[in-house]
């Protein structure tokens, strides 16, 4: 049997920066953004809130670079971001 490990980790919406990889009617369904490789791994929750409001709800997929990538693919209200 095997055991994994993961954690939930929450951002302000305010001060969040990303990118968005994915859009759905303009709002970001899969992100691109900054995060502590040695803090963060793949399988890990993040939530960005807008005070008590989800804006985001995700598991990171893959990190890059210093770069992760999660995707939300219900519900994110979280604007999609311009390239």
């Amino acid at each position: 049997m095997e055991v994994s490990f993961c954690k939930t980790t929450s951002f302000n919406a305010d001060d969040f920066e990303y990118e968005t990889v994915k859009g759905e009617n303009g709002y970001a369904a899969m992100i691109k953004f900054p995060i502590d490789e040695t803090q963060n791994s793949p399988g890990d929750v993040i939530v960005i809130l807008d005070g008590d409001e989800i804006q985001f709800h995700g598991v990171i997929g893959k990190i890059e670079d210093g770069y992760a990538f999660a995707y939300d693919p219900k519900g994110s209200m979280l604007p999609a971001s311009v390239q």
